[in-house]
C-alpha cells in the first residue's frame, strides 16, 4: 500500500527546506533569541549560580559540566519546537501545505523538507550555544568541531519524532503531552544536569535508551577535548530514532492526509 511504502528518493524536499528558510529570515532575530535563551539562562544561572557550590562533577568544573547538556537540551528544543507548532500551523491551521502540493511536489517531500528544516535549526542552535561556551573558555581542542554534526544528527532524531506528534495533533493544545510526559523528563533523566549514574538504577537503564542521553554522551566528552568512549553505539541510537520515527511520520501524515 502507498501509504506503508518507504519515500522515495528526490530532491524536491530542498524546495520546501529553501521556502521555510526564506520565511525564517524575515524573523531570524527573534528566532534565534528565542531559541537559544532558555538554555543560555540554565547554562549562566545553573552554572555559575549552582556551580559555585559544587566542587566538580565528574572531574570537571559543573558550568563545564553543564555546557555540553545545554548544546543538546537546545538542539533538542528547536527541533521540536519547529516539528511541532510551526510545522502543524503550516499544515493544519494555514494550509500551506495543500498549496504546495498543488505543485509538482508531494506529501513525503514536505515532511522531509520539514524535517531538514526543523533539524537545521537544532543545529542553528547548537552552533550559538558552542559559539558561547567557546567564548567563556568551556571548550576545548578541536574535538569540538565535531559537535556540530552530532548536534545536526540528534536535530534529525528529535525532529522526526515531533513530526510524529504532528501528524497526530489535532490541535496544539495536543502538544502539552509530549512536552510534559516527554520532553521535560527526557531533560532531567539524560544527563543534562547531573550525571545519570546518580539516578536509581531502573531509571538509569531507561535513560540509556533516550536520544538525549546518547547525545550528552557525544557532546560532553568532544567539548572537553576528549573522544566518546563509545561513539558507534550513540550514533546508531540516534540514527535508528531518526530513520524510524521518520518512516512512522510519514505513514501517520499520508493516513491523515491522503485517505
Amino acid at each position: 500500500m502507498r501509504r506503508y511504502a518507504l519515500p522515495l528518493p528526490s530532491l524536491r524536499f530542498v524546495a520546501v527546506w529553501r521556502r521555510n528558510l526564506l520565511v525564517w529570515r524575515k524573523l531570524a532575530v527573534a528566532s534565534v533569541l528565542g531559541n537559544i535563551a532558555d538554555p543560555m539562562i540554565a547554562l549562566v544561572a545553573f552554572g555559575y549560580g549552582l556551580g559555585a557550590l559544587l566542587p566538580s562533577v565528574e572531574g570537571v568544573a559543573y558550568v563545564q559540566y553543564l555546557a555540553a547538556g545545554t548544546i543538546c537540551m537546545s538542539a533538542m528544543n528547536a527541533a521540536t519546537f519547529e516539528a511541532l507548532y510551526s510545522a502543524f500551523s503550516r499544515m493544519h491551521v494555514q494550509r500551506t501545505w495543500d498549496g504546495i502540493m498543488n505543485a509538482s511536489v508531494d506529501l513525503d517531500d514536505i515532511v522531509l523538507g520539514e524535517l531538514a528544516w526543523a533539524a537545521t535549526k537544532a543545529l542553528m542552535s547548537g552552533v550559538a550555544i558552542i559559539a558561547v561556551a567557546a567564548c567563556l573558555g568551556l571548550a576545548h581542542g578541536y574535538t569540538a568541531l565535531f559537535i556540530l554534526p552530532v548536534t545536526l544528527l540528534a536535530g534529525l532524531a528529535f525532529a522526526a519524532i515531533g513530526l510524529v506528534f504532528n501528524a497526530l495533533a489535532r490541535g496544539y493544545d495536543f502538544f502539552t503531552y509530549y512536552f510534559t510526559l516527554v520532553v521535560t523528563p527526557m531533560s532531567f533523566m539524560s544527563g543534562v544536569f547531573f550525571p545519570v549514574a546518580q539516578l536509581p538504577p531502573w531509571l538509569a537503564q531507561i535513560a540509556g535508551f533516550l536520544p538525549l542521553t546518547h547525545a550528552v554522551d557525544l557532546v560532553r566528552p568532544l567539548l572537553l577535548g576528549k573522544w566518546p568512549p563509545a561513539p558507534a553505539l550513540n550514533v546508531a541510537v540516534l540514527a535508528t530514532y531518526a530513520a524510524g520515527a521518520t518512516y512512522c511520520a510519514l505513514v501517520l501524515t499520508r493516513r491523515r492526509l491522503l485517505a
